[in-house]
């Protein structure tokens, strides 16, 4: 199939479109358009080497594919070079995607079967007409985007043998509309995350009118670290009974944080004893070769050290793929720190929310800039927005739950919106397969960017214009040069 309308606009209609927009901060209003001159369209010598997908803050250009493209042989100028070097290699990535949360699941599953269908090839296909997305993160049990709490083991008294453990609150939609996503790529990557521990297995917080634990906040009781661990391992085996493998776990999510529902407190040190102790040994016994990845929380002063302790113990960390951040406080930069002080060890980037209702301009350029090409600049393997899909009114949620998270589409029946996260997600996801291999380049003030080479062959460069005004700059690759121009706030995808 070919790509909606959305991503067809003729030449003249883009040229005359995106002559106004203006950039913006995230979360303000755009400012009133202004004019802005059009860059001259060189005529190539020869036919275009380089393909230029594009969106525009003012959308003019929604994942537009430029019919002129951009051809190498431009002279020499005093414009700004980005210089793509692929003899400097990096990580390799895994891949970029969404959260699928109870509540996309549950949106997605109200859609008639055909439109449903369509939906979910023009996201997950991995043909030259879709987007491909590669990865995605899922809860291991309920998180603040479902409808209501529950966990895979919800007994009345402790159930240390787990005689209870069912995935039958995951089987009425969840995992219906998962396995149609992996019937359309098998090879998606999916890393699963808690968001608490069943409550019998936890100590408090609890209040006189409840002396039970609640699902928000408190902590897993020592005697219970053996069983949790058994609860991960038959999570892992019920999906693959489904026929979905899960790549990877965290073992909980945001585990600094009290005061979501669900949630659920866990320090570094408990975390490397529970891994070292319990899950680690757990799965071996298992056979399983699911990755156990540290953390899932902020990059922040408290971060850094609760991944510190976690790596640092040597017992925790001969199970460990690496560690995983979100980025709600701290910087990307930090990332970095992690995986030069453990190198050995891999870096995700698992969520990121857009704050509700969205402002596009602002989101599509912070989004793009600070997640799309900082999280790669830092070493992550991969990178996730918050969430898939929710419905107009930011539903389902808990209780206290996210009531104000936009998902990457707004679904209303049959209506589908796609939200500034659809297209950062998409610039990547389409082009930088699995596989690809993050390459050098500089960073000239203004256009942050991020460059790859792909099992393919090819050589993806994605650019941002961070700035308010139309920037001009060349690409440099083997010594050749191309001319390339992009409007303020603007994201481009370059592949050639």
């Amino acid at each position: 199939m070919a790509f909606p309308t959305r991503f067809r606009y003729s030449a003249s209609f883009l040229l005359a479109a995106t002559l106004l927009f203006g950039g913006c901060k995230k979360d303000e209003s755009p400012a009133t358009p202004t004019p802005t001159p059009t860059p001259p369209t060189p005529t190539p010598a020869a036919p275009a080497q380089i393909a230029v997908w594009l969106t525009t803050p003012d959308k003019a250009a929604l994942f537009y594919n430029q019919p002129a493209g951009l051809s190498f042989g431009a002279t020499a100028n005093s414009n700004p070079t980005i210089a793509v070097d692929t003899t400097q290699t990096f990580q390799t990535m895994d891949g970029f995607g969404y959260t699928l949360t109870g509540g996309s699941a549950f949106v997605l599953s109200q859609m008639t079967a055909a439109n449903r269908a369509a939906l979910l090839k023009e996201l997950f296909a991995t043909d030259e007409n879709n987007i491909g997305v590669s990865y995605l993160r899922v809860s291991i049990g309920a998180s603040d985007l479902n409808a209501s709490v529950y966990t895979y083991d919800d007994a009345s008294s402790p159930d240390p043998t787990l005689a209870s453990f069912s995935l039958a609150p995951d089987e009425a939609y969840f995992i219906p509309v998962l396995k149609e996503i992996v019937a359309i790529n098998p090879a998606i990557k999916i890393l699963g995350s808690p968001w608490t521990a069943p409550t019998w297995m936890k100590n408090g917080p609890t209040s006189p009118t409840n002396p039970d634990p609640s699902p928000v906040g408190g902590s897993l009781k020592p005697e219970y670290y053996d069983a949790y661990a058994q609860y991960f391992v038959k999570y892992i085996q019920g999906m693959k009974a489904q026929g979905i493998t899960i790549d990877a776990v965290t073992l909980q999510n945001e585990p600094l944080n009290p005061y979501n529902n669900p949630s659920m407190v866990m320090t570094g040190a408990e975390q490397a004893a529970f891994i070292k102790n319990n899950v680690g040994p757990a799965f071996k016994a298992a056979g399983l070769t699911t990755k156990i990845i540290a953390y899932d929380h902020n990059p922040d002063a408290d971060g850094l050290d609760f991944v510190r302790t976690v790596l640092s113990n040597a017992g925790a960390s001969t199970y460990l793929d690496g560690s995983a951040f979100h980025l709600y406080a701290g910087s990307m930069e930090a990332l970095s720190q992690i995986h030069d002080a453990y190198p050995t060890k891999n870096v995700y980037f698992t969520e990121q929310y857009t704050k509700a209702p969205g402002n596009f301009a602002g989101d599509l350029t912070w989004h793009a800039n600070n997640l799309v090409v900082a999280a790669p600049r830092n070493w992550s393997r991969n990178v996730l927005e918050w969430n898939l899909a929710s419905d107009a009114t930011y539903s389902p949620h808990t209780p206290g739950g996210c009531s104000e998270c936009l998902g990457a589409l707004t679904i209303s029946g049959n209506t589908v919106t796609r939200n500034s996260a659809y297209y950062t997600i998409g610039h990547a996801a389409k082009f930088v397969r699995p596989g690809s291999v993050r390459v050098g380049t500089n960073a000239p003030d203004g256009l942050p960017n991020v460059a790859y080479k792909t099992p393919a062959g090819k050589r993806v460069l994605l650019v941002v214009n961070t700035g308010s005004t139309l920037r001009n700059f060349n690409i440099q690759y083997k010594g050749k040069l191309a001319s390339a121009s992009l409007y303020g706030g603007a994201v481009a995808t370059y592949v050639w």
